[in-house]
Order: C-alpha cells, then sequence, then structure tokens
C-alpha cells in the first residue's frame, strides 16, 4: 500500500489493524486527533465495551443524546434491510452473541435467534435522542468499518493539508484490514488492490485499481469458528449463509462500499449496488465468482 516515500503508522484499533499512508509523517498532535475520532466511535456503537452507548442500552433500554453517526448508519440501514427483505438488521447483536460471537469472544453455540423483524417500532432516532423502547443489542458490523474508515480519512486529510505547509499534500491511504480509502495523489498510479481469495490467504482471485475512492470487502473466513459458523448472520433466522463466501465493492465513500459488500451475501445485494451505482465482485461458496457490468476489478480465471 502506498508509494516507496510515503510515510506509514501503523496501529490496532476496534480489534482489527490498520495501517495509515501518508506522504510525511503525521505529527504527534495528528495522530491524537485520529485515536480520539476512532475512540469515542468506538466508546459509542461497539457492543464489546462495557462502557459503550450500545452496551448501556442493551442492558436497559431508554433513550440517550443521539451520536452523530445516528442518523447516517441507522438510515443506511434501513435501506440495506429494505433491500435484503430483513437479512440485515441492525438489531442483530443478540443473534450474533448466541451463536458464540459475544463480548467475552466465547465462541459457544447457544442456538440460533432471528433479530427482531420489527426493528423499526423498537429503535428510534431523531436529531436529539436514540431510543430503544425495550433492551436490544445494536451492531453496526454491517456498515460500521466503513463509517470510522471515512472519518478518519477525513481527519488525515484535514492534518495532512494543515502540515503540507503549501506543499503538494500527496496521496493518503487508510487501511482498516480489507476496508480502505484512497484519497488525493492525481499524478500518482491508483493504488492496487489485491482481492483476497477466502479460502487461501496466498492467492488473490484479481486486482481493482483504487484512486479516489474506497475499497471494501467482507468474507465468511475472517471471524468463524466452530462447525460452520461465522460473523455473516441472516437475521430472519439467526443461521449464518450459506452461499456467498466474500464480496467486495468500490464507491466514493467507505461507508457506502461497506453496506454494498454487506447486502451482496444476500439475494437483494446486486439491485441495491446497481441503485447506488455501485460496482461489485463476490464469491460463491462453490467458487465461482460474479461481478457487475460496471465492475473495473481485474479478475483471473
Amino acid at each position: 500500500m502506498g508509494g516507496a516515500a510515503d510515510a506509514r503508522w501503523e496501529f490496532t484499533a476496534i480489534g482489527t489493524s490498520w495501517e495509515i499512508s501518508t506522504p510525511r509523517p503525521l505529527s504527534v498532535d495528528a495522530r491524537r486527533a485520529v485515536t480520539a475520532i476512532i475512540d469515542d466511535f468506538d466508546r459509542t456503537w461497539s457492543r464489546f465495551r462495557d462502557d459503550s452507548v450500545v452496551r448501556s442500552l442493551a442492558t436497559r433500554g431508554g433513550a440517550v443524546p443521539v451520536p452523530p453517526d445516528a442518523a447516517a448508519m441507522l438510515g443506511a440501514y434501513a435501506e440495506l434491510s429494505d433491500a435484503t427483505e430483513g437479512a440485515i438488521n441492525p438489531l442483530i447483536g443478540d443473534a450474533l452473541a448466541l451463536r458464540g460471537y459475544d463480548p467475552a469472544y466465547g465462541f459457544l453455540d447457544a442456538g440460533a435467534r432471528p433479530a427482531p423483524s420489527r426493528w423499526r417500532e423498537q429503535l428510534h432516532w431523531d436529531d436529539a435522542y436514540l431510543r430503544l423502547s425495550e433492551p436490544g443489542t445494536i451492531d453496526v458490523g454491517a456498515i460500521g468499518k466503513g463509517r470510522l474508515v471515512d472519518l478518519v480519512v477525513a481527519e488525515v486529510e484535514r492534518w495532512v493539508a494543515v502540515e503540507a505547509e503549501g506543499r503538494m499534500p500527496g496521496r493518503i491511504v487508510v487501511d482498516a484490514s480489507g476496508d480502505l480509502a484512497v484519497r488525493g495523489g492525481v499524478h500518482e498510479p491508483p493504488e492496487r488492490i489485491g482481492l483476497e481469495h477466502p479460502y487461501d490467504a496466498r492467492r488473490a482471485i484479481g486486482v481493482w485499481d483504487v484512486a479516489d475512492a474506497a475499497l471494501c470487502a467482507s468474507a465468511t473466513n475472517r471471524r468463524a469458528w466452530g462447525d460452520g459458523l461465522h460473523h455473516v448472520l441472516d437475521a430472519r433466522t439467526g443461521e449464518p449463509v450459506q452461499t456467498i463466501a466474500a464480496t467486495w465493492a468500490v464507491a466514493p465513500r467507505a461507508m457506502t462500499a461497506d453496506a454494498v459488500a454487506s447486502a451482496l451475501f444476500f439475494d437483494g445485494g446486486p439491485a441495491l449496488a446497481h441503485a447506488w451505482g455501485v460496482p461489485w465482485v463476490r464469491m460463491t461458496t462453490d467458487g465461482r465468482v460474479e461481478w457487475s457490468p460496471n465492475c473495473k476489478a481485474e479478475l483471473f480465471s
């Protein structure tokens, strides 16, 4: 990722590895600002943190001051839910925990439970408050990392512009382990991103050139345990998806790409991607590769 002269900052946050590539090293103040954005997001939306807003609502329900990202993310969830006929649902957290993907990472399967199908009657948000009419666990895994990548790349862009002191800012790449955004560097070649084979990390099924855009990927092997269990559940049944193994999407913003990558595990995903103008690739569990007509990835035979 990035060119040979780039400065790279590697760290771990929200349970995954990050790499931020900038033309010059970020200052201590810039790194603190980025870290604060990530921590604020995690402290709000993580169902794995005892002190998070999501955990508080899961325990007691009720109302909290609306977080800055609530309208954008939950509005996108409503569109995802409609497009997938309820397969994607922001109240999937309890179903994930029952299958073993709980805050303690117990990975012990207690059986399938559908998420609340009428989630919009239970979860409400407006300009002032985020409300749950009864306890329930919000999980923003379908779009949350993409949203955070967008927030981080915007903050990095701001600091790079400030610290460039009149020089051309150059390219910025924020990579959060499969969800990445590329900004600037218009005179540089695109970032060439390998599409990792879900069953063999040493191989790629293709490459995708990304410039001034975001690429997000999802795969059932990323968080898998037990007998066929993984983190991509169908909210209507509480069962892991069985047909699609991995997905990729490219969009101007990472949250959009992340949303489409999540939707592509279900039948309504391609139609949503078409409506949003988002190119995509996906691989089925029997090894077939599918892609959209507007996809510009180079796919290997």
